[in-house]
């Protein structure tokens, strides 16, 4: 079972680890992806707009969930990152988890993944329940948008 930290500015080399290790695969594929690459400045930012949870194991930070509260408990997903070496163990699922609990108010998530990444997809649909709403174009990349309603 993981620890768990609320990030702070002074995690950005952390959270720059994580998001490049986590979000290599689409880089690559899309030639972007807004989570890699990031610069020190543009994390730090990136932690006061978006609060992180940092999941730890044994002391090593294997994920990360950003979120936005956005009043009347609806809460943005803004990015749910695991380190390659450690996806499919269930830490994304452990994180999203800790997530609710830590939010009791919440009552409707919201997120986007691209509409080609079918792991995702059924992650989110599966094993929480979201459910599709709707598309948009994010650059070069068509992201479906997600919804979970208490």
């Amino acid at each position: 079972m993981p620890d768990y930290k609320l990030a702070d500015i002074s995690d950005a080399d952390i959270l720059i680890k994580i998001y490049n290790s986590a979000f290599y695969d689409d880089f690559i594929r899309y030639g972007q992806c807004p989570a890699y690459g990031r610069s020190r400045l543009d994390m730090e930012q990136s932690v006061r707009d978006y609060p992180k949870i940092i999941a730890y194991e044994e002391g090593k930070a294997v994920g990360v969930i950003s979120y936005k509260a956005e009043g009347q408990g609806k809460y943005y997903i803004g990015c749910l990152a695991v380190i390659k070496e450690e996806q499919g163990r269930g830490i994304g699922t452990l994180l999203m988890d800790h997530f609710m609990s830590e939010h009791p108010d919440w009552n409707e998530l919201t997120l986007v993944t691209p509409r080609d990444n079918e792991r995702n997809i059924r992650f989110y649909t599966g094993r929480f329940g979201f459910e599709i709403v709707g598309e948009e174009v994010d650059g070069a990349v068509t992201v479906l948008l997600f919804k979970l309603i208490r």
